[in-house]
């Protein structure tokens, strides 16, 4: 296999591991969903929690399914899921369709850990397999760094005071 051959099919897996790393906005949108929506520091404190209770719950039923549906289609299904997560606050936000959104966003982050190591067992050779992981868990550093920074910027940006609803703020 010759090397552009070997990394038009690694550079689109390791995207995946950039996806992974979306799963820490959800500590600085705990942080916004507690001032929004008034929650007390107990119950902001368990939105954290429930995004990560979701690895217990589809950890094995993921195995599963990436047996039957294979492990491309499980990773694609879960950046779908992943992608619907962060689309939903944006079209409407309000305090039910956020709790549906952090699920959302466990249960596509759990599905895509559970199946992208496995496929980039398929995409590169055993030998190169350790130094692509530990490149793919360079990009998720990288996307973990970058994705509170990136909801700092969107909230700044999209939230006016007095406002239940995010619109845009150019000025």
């Amino acid at each position: 296999m010759s090397k552009n051959a070997s990394l038009s099919k690694t550079l689109p897996v390791l995207f995946g591991f950039f996806i992974m790393g979306f799963v820490d906005v959800v500590g600085i949108s705990t942080s916004y969903v507690q001032k929004d929506f008034g929650l007390s520091d107990s119950i902001a404190n368990l939105l954290p929690m429930m995004v990560f209770l979701w690895f217990a719950v589809f950890s094995v039923p993921t195995g599963l399914l990436m047996n039957k549906i294979g492990r491309k289609n499980t990773v694609l299904l879960s950046m779908l899921i992943t992608f619907v997560a962060m689309l939903v606050p944006l079209l409407t936000y309000n305090y039910g369709l956020v709790l549906v959104a952090f699920a959302l966003l466990g249960i596509g982050n759990t599905i895509l850990q559970v199946s992208l190591n496995p496929l980039v067992s398929n995409v590169v050779s055993r030998e190169q397999l350790t130094s692509r992981l530990t490149l793919g868990q360079f990009i998720k550093a990288i996307s973990s760094f970058l994705g509170p920074i990136i909801a700092g910027f969107a909230a700044a940006t999209f939230h006016q005071k007095g406002q239940d609803r995010y619109s845009p703020n150019f000025s």
